[in-house]
């Protein structure tokens, strides 16, 4: 059962439509089931031509309002909208009318027992569902609370379907993301677009959040983006953020201005306290093998190479690379310490095997991001060195294999903290969502989106808390933002994106047992879903990929690489073929039925 609740200032209008024929008719005999007096008291007259008398039901209702004046609420009409799941049986008047009293009772404007309570009704038109109208005024002349109904509601529709035997729906527990209203689809509608503003907002801010290691960076990805951003400062200490707003430039008022959109009203998640919560990692480090130096070194050299093009000093492209989250240690001339010579970058989780940052020299990355050719280019004089593309075929491997070995770690987290532990396994579920995000963009795969999407809301921890950072979570997080270098544009092999599947789909479905033994249907189902277009990947658009192939080597190291067995659901290994070790060419494991 769901329940939808609406505020508004006339009960006139809200009557009138409620026992009218509907906007396109569909109000068919509308009566009253129950109300804070008896049904034949409030139930409204007929006329000769059969419309209905709502004055004196009108008077009953408003009057309580009258007593609180100034002190009354801007919209004092509450709307309740309580409807049945089309495969529900059909209730009677008199389930309905002990719904919507057990309803008022746990909001808490018509407690059981209560005189003075706030006056209200129930109307039924249709077979599946009844609106309750209330006037927020008690008739002891004290104005309701209605703070945080929209709580008690989704609780007490799940009572009534325990009760009732109807389909069970998710709680309240604020993992779902905010949809977009009435209005706003009916605007895109109109306007011709394919997807609600708001609907569009979530994937880019989702995008910029998973490609960002800082704040900045952030702010700088979504106005790459073509969205228009605008920070919320403390009134306290006007130099700290406390908030974001994104729009898009496009879609604008009736007045002109554009239409905003903070981070909470995206999704639980994207508010800015929980994204510095993801952006800092603070949590334990990452056991086994990390990234693959050919990742570390293509992630490097592009973050330097949009550091240099959008600089024109030496100080703007330091400042640009320590905005992007990247360590910079500079060399200064023997002769003149004020003139710099060189540098070198690392990656702030990216270390040698002595726990020490591995530090990478312009040379190490590219010809023409050395500190000569910099200065050459911001001095407007041509580099006699080509600029060479963004990623290699064997670097764009490295990151792939790099991904699918961060996805295998993770599911081998998950499968041991399903059932001791499941707290601990939270922020590699958070995590997916970034890998999943960053995959689909770089792949420009349709199902890799649409699993992206059908995703969603198996990322959030309930009730919006940001889970604690774990390995696995931070290593998931890392690879989405490599992942985030690699450009649709480019061309990636489909053995490539399979492997990458292969690995993500067994995640998700380590991710679907977690949620269903802890008996979140909502957040299961979410990853059933994305599951199913996973699989369709393999399925659709890789006929090459049958039982009778043998592994691609990629997934074959990435099982290699975790504390635990683990193989993709499309593979089995026999006991003869030990996972713990890469497997031989005539040894390799193949489909099992």
């Amino acid at each position: 059962m769901i329940g939808k609740v609406r505020r508004g200032s006339r009960v006139e209008g809200l009557l009138r439509y409620l026992f009218g024929p509907g906007n396109d008719g569909e109000h068919r005999d509308a009566y009253i089931v129950t109300g804070f007096r008896s049904v034949d008291e409030l139930e409204p007259l007929r006329r000769p031509d059969e419309t209905r008398d709502l004055r004196r039901l009108d008077a009953l209702l408003t009057q309580p309002m009258k007593l609180l004046g100034e002190r009354n609420y801007r919209k004092p009409v509450w709307h309740l909208s309580l409807r049945a799941a089309p495969e529900d049986p059909i209730l009677t008047d008199q389930q309905w009318a002990r719904i919507a009293v057990q309803m008022m009772d746990r909001v808490g404007l018509a407690p059981d027992g209560d005189p003075d309570a706030v006056r209200w009704i129930a109307v039924r038109h249709a077979d599946d569902h009844i609106h309750l109208v209330a006037t927020l005024a008690r008739q002891d002349g004290v104005r309701p609370d209605v703070w945080n109904d929209a709580r008690f509601i989704r609780a007490g529709c799940r009572e009534v379907e325990d009760e009732l035997g109807l389909r069970r729906t998710a709680p309240a527990d604020r993992t779902a993301a905010r949809r977009a209203t009435r209005g706003e689809q009916e605007k895109a509608r109109r306007e011709g677009r394919a997807e609600d503003p708001r609907s569009a907002l979530r994937r880019t801010v989702q995008e910029a959040a998973a490609a960002a290691r800082t704040e900045s960076e952030f702010y700088d990805l979504l106005r790459r983006a073509g969205v228009l951003v605008r920070q919320r400062h403390s009134q306290h200490n006007p130099d700290q953020v406390t908030g974001y707003a994104v729009a898009l430039p496009e879609y604008r008022t009736a007045a002109g201005p554009a239409v905003w959109y903070g981070g909470g009203k995206l999704a639980a998640d994207l508010t800015l306290p929980k994204l510095r919560a993801r952006w800092t990692e603070a949590g334990p480090p990452v056991s086994g093998r990390g990234l693959d130096e050919r990742t570390v070194r293509a992630y490097l050299r592009t973050a330097v190479r949009q550091a240099a093009d959008q600089a024109r000093t030496a100080a703007e492209f330091l400042g640009h690379l320590e905005a992007a989250g990247i360590m910079v240690r500079t060399r200064e001339s023997v002769r003149n310490p004020q003139q710099l010579t060189g540098y070198a970058v690392a990656l702030p989780d990216h270390r040698d095997a002595q726990g020490r940052p591995a530090w990478y020299t312009s040379g190490k990355l590219a010809a023409d991001l050395s500190w000569t050719q910099l200065v050459r280019a911001w001095q407007h004089e041509p580099s006699p060195v080509p600029r060479a593309l963004a990623l290699s075929a064997d670097e764009r491997r490295a990151v792939y294999e790099d991904a699918a070995r961060a996805a295998a770690f993770a599911s081998a987290e998950i499968r041991r903290h399903t059932v001791t532990r499941p707290h601990a396994a939270r922020d590699a579920c958070w995590a997916t969502a970034d890998v999943l995000r960053s995959a689909a963009r770089a792949t420009g795969n349709n199902h890799l989106r649409n699993a992206a999407d059908a995703y969603d809301r198996a990322a959030r921890a309930p009730f919006g808390r940001p889970p604690a950072p774990t390995p696995s979570g931070n290593r998931l997080r890392a690879i989405a933002r490599v992942l985030a270098i690699t450009r649709s544009g480019d061309s990636v092999a489909l053995q490539l994106i399979s492997t990458l599947a292969l690995a993500l789909l067994a995640l998700v479905e380590a991710i679907t047992d977690l949620h269903r033994l802890q008996n979140r249907q909502a957040q299961a189902g979410a990853t059933r879903a994305a599951s199913a277009h996973l699989h369709q990947i393999n399925s659709e658009e890789h006929p090459w990929l049958s039982k009778d192939q043998p592994m691609p080597e990629p997934v074959a190291l990435a099982m290699a690489d975790v504390p635990t067995p683990w193989a993709p659901p499309a593979f089995a290994a026999p006991p003869s073929a030990p996972l713990a070790s890469r497997p031989k060419k005539d040894q390799q494991p193949r489909h099992v039925l």
